[in-house]
């Protein structure tokens, strides 16, 4: 691939940094998340609970498929798990944009970065429900780390995150929802969650 069109597309994607999230850093909780930040924590995060992971997971796909999961926020706009009305257009949005940014390269790259992305977003293998779960997870666990600060600001319910999350946790990474299960209800004893 020529070098003009990997630097063109680097460029681009580094846009990831300026699509703000709901969910709340840990070290201070009046600041958002950006995608950015949230693509290298679950990167992070399947390196690290790979071991909770399937036996049949592929950690460089898996690791593939969490870093570019999201760009195609950099058209679309992140969607907030909780807002159904704006998910209604999510997957037309996304769509469009997976186009316009993985077209910019050259294959293979382009058949490789869009494969990775389609795989994450159908979730039919084991490493993309892994992948899928540690999405779902990880701003579960920052609300956890900042006493609730995105759930309690938009008044979510614990019977919310479960219904968004259960499932798919459990087909991706099944000891990593009972865990986060429980850390669930002592939130609701905190008071971070609504009950």
């Amino acid at each position: 691939m020529p070098l003009h069109s990997s630097l063109t597309f680097l460029r681009e994607v580094d846009k990831l940094k300026a699509i703000l999230r709901q969910t709340r850093v840990t070290f201070d909780p009046e600041r958002r998340e950006n995608d950015a930040e949230h693509s290298w924590h679950l990167a992070m995060m399947a390196i690290v609970l790979a071991e909770h992971g399937p036996r049949e997971l592929d950690l460089l796909s898996a690791l593939r498929m969490v870093l570019v999961h999201d760009l195609v926020e950099i058209d679309a706009g992140d969607t907030f798990l909780y807002d159904d009305a704006h998910a209604a257009s999510q997957d037309e949005r996304e769509r469009a944009a997976a186009d316009r940014l993985f077209g910019m390269l050259d294959e293979p790259l382009r058949g490789e970065l869009r494969g990775a992305w389609e795989e994450f977003e159908a979730g039919t293998t084991p490493t993309a429900r892994f992948a899928r779960a540690l999405d779902r997870v990880q701003p579960m666990l920052q609300n956890l780390y900042t006493n609730g600060a995105s759930w309690r600001a938009h008044g979510i319910t614990a019977a919310q995150v479960r219904a968004k999350s259960e499932a798919l946790v459990r087909a991706g990474a099944p000891a990593l929802w009972a865990h986060v299960d429980a850390l669930l209800d002592d939130a609701v004893q905190r008071g971070w969650l609504a009950g």
